[in-house]
């Protein structure tokens, strides 16, 4: 009496909604009153671009699923190969397409191969972290990339502009700094705010 006819899918655009239903379809036919959140969220997974789900039934026949999507926060790079990541350290698809996105460059050893749907679990991870730690600081220029070298998180700014945060302790806090010492001095070559209360900054030299 109850069957599940159809799949309503809200939070996400056309696209990934047309990729729910897709993933839901199995579904079709079988009891609204008997549908079970973790059989949803199980299929769901093969999703990459879906975070979270919920659920709410409509009878007669209407299954309605709340989706909360990844936020892509960077791009993996690995020589002309590139994957978008999400803020969680999901990986979300491979891009092929040029122009690649618009988003800050983590740039990944030779031998590294993400999986589409897999979660990082590398150095790239930590510089995933910190990318969304400080991604609501407004840094008055752009990041261009993320790194982590001997357990130290640096960022490359668009203007060529190091900034070095150190260990991921108070990673807010350091990016906000940064953000002020940017207002007053743009043409900084590297600014360190490893230690936040003792910040070194570095002029670019003028030829």
């Amino acid at each position: 009496m109850f069957a599940i006819e159809r799949v309503e899918v809200r939070g996400v655009p056309p696209g990934v909604a047309a990729r729910v239903r897709a993933a839901l379809e199995p579904l079709a036919g079988s009891s609204l009153l008997a549908f079970d959140a973790t059989d949803g969220n199980r299929r769901l997974a093969a999703v990459p671009l879906v975070a979270a789900a919920s659920y709410d039934r409509d009878f007669p026949h209407t299954l309605v699923v709340s989706v909360v999507a990844e936020r892509p926060i960077a791009l993996l790079r690995r020589g002309a190969a590139a994957w978008v990541v999400s803020d969680s350290g999901r990986v979300l698809r491979k891009v092929t397409a040029r122009p690649l996105p618009d988003l800050p460059r983590i740039w990944l050893p030779a031998t590294a191969d993400p999986l589409v749907g897999a979660v990082v679990a590398d150095d790239s991870a930590v510089a995933v972290s910190a990318l969304s730690t400080v991604r609501d600081v407004r840094l008055p220029i752009p990041i261009r990339s993320a790194r982590l070298v001997d357990g130290e998180v640096s960022l490359t700014l668009s203007s060529g502009t190091d900034i070095l945060l150190g260990s991921r302790s108070q990673l807010p806090l350091k990016a906000a700094v940064a953000a002020r010492i940017l207002e007053v001095a743009p043409t900084a070559r590297t600014i360190d705010v490893s230690v936040p209360e003792r910040v070194v900054a570095s002029e670019t030299v003028s030829e």
